[in-house]
């Protein structure tokens, strides 16, 4: 049976993107070097179609979190294109002609829009009922496989209140952003049981269940 679950690179006091977000800086001021870890990574260029990279103690971390995932949701945010309708020339994502999902994704927004299929097998579906309904989905479409909830703040947060999470990772990065999205923020007392944690060059992973 397939889970729910998350990974999200964080700072050390608690954000997972800096402030000041827009279309043009979509993790805020300084929310890129939460990510620099796994930017030259082999794991993570390969799942984006590029060559090369290293290998360290965040590879095995990165392929578990790549595998068996069978659908994938996000918010209009991580998206992107901006709030409101979405115009006659929509956005088509932040990846490219190729996303790196290779999954089904439900978009939860206000505005309807029909399906856009792209190359690698990505397919996004707008789902404007909520990320209830987004999760649903998303299961079924898994088939048994994982749903992969991808982020931003606010579907995460969703989530999270709801119980739908099963268990998530934090790549927990040696960066203080001071302001910002705070991923914890109004989800209410979680009861966590820590599955590992793992040291590597520029950031510290632990693996949590939720079990209450």
């Amino acid at each position: 049976m397939g889970k729910t679950r998350f990974q999200i690179a964080i700072s050390l006091d608690g954000y997972m993107a800096g402030p000041r977000q827009s279309e043009e800086n979509p993790l805020g001021v300084g929310g890129m070097r939460l990510h620099q870890w796994v930017f030259a990574l082999e794991a993570w260029r390969r799942n984006q179609g590029m060559a090369g990279g290293v290998v360290n103690a965040s590879t095995p971390v990165v392929e578990e979190a790549q595998a068996n995932v069978g659908a994938v949701v996000m918010g209009r945010n991580m998206f992107g294109g901006g709030p409101g309708p979405w115009g006659q020339n929509p956005w088509r994502g932040w990846w490219g002609d190729t996303p790196p999902f290779h999954a089904p994704v439900f978009v939860v927004t206000h505005y309807p829009r029909e399906p856009l299929e792209m190359a690698g097998g990505t397919t996004f579906h707008f789902v404007t009922d909520g990320a209830d309904s987004a999760l649903r989905q998303a299961k079924r479409a898994a088939g048994g496989t994982d749903v992969l909830i991808a982020g931003g703040a606010d579907v995460l947060r969703q989530c999270l209140a709801a119980g739908a999470v099963e268990e998530f990772d934090l790549h927990i990065t040696p960066v203080l952003l001071g302001a910002g999205e705070r991923l914890f923020e109004g989800v209410g007392e979680l009861e966590l049981e820590q599955v590992r944690a793992v040291d590597a060059p520029g950031v510290t992973h632990i693996k949590y269940r939720v079990v209450g």
